[in-house]
């Protein structure tokens, strides 16, 4: 009984440590593409909507979501030139599809972006 107790007691061969070959060292990590991220124009309030009105001075858009919420955004120098080159071409009509992006401060429209309907 003895005899057996020892050959019992000692330990498994699969659960002795390996010891480490040079071979099984870890290299740096492969960078196959890194992630960039997106642009984001910051401290701009974003308003998404239908077009009800606009010249080349403000535009009122009724808002996405909310069909109770309209907003009227004043635009900026750089707009209002834009605006007036849109206007030439027959312009926003109404109901279509725009974002505005603007100055929360101010209220003023710095930027909108939208494909304009062809006139009727």
């Amino acid at each position: 009984m003895l005899a057996a107790s020892g050959v019992f007691s000692a330990p498994a061969a699969a659960q002795a440590p390996l010891p480490c070959r040079s071979s099984c060292g870890y290299g740096a990590p492969i960078i196959i593409a890194a992630v960039k991220p997106k642009p984001k124009q910051t401290g701009l309030g974003k308003f998404e909507g239908f077009v009800m009105h606009a010249n080349n001075a403000q535009i009122t858009v009724r808002a996405k979501g909310n069909d109770m919420t309209i907003r009227t955004f004043p635009l900026s120098q750089n707009a209002s030139t834009k605006m007036q080159q849109l206007i030439d071409k027959g312009g926003y009509q109404y109901g279509d599809k725009v974002t505005v992006y603007y100055n929360p401060a101010t209220e003023q429209a710095i930027q909108v972006q939208g494909k304009p309907s062809k006139p009727i």
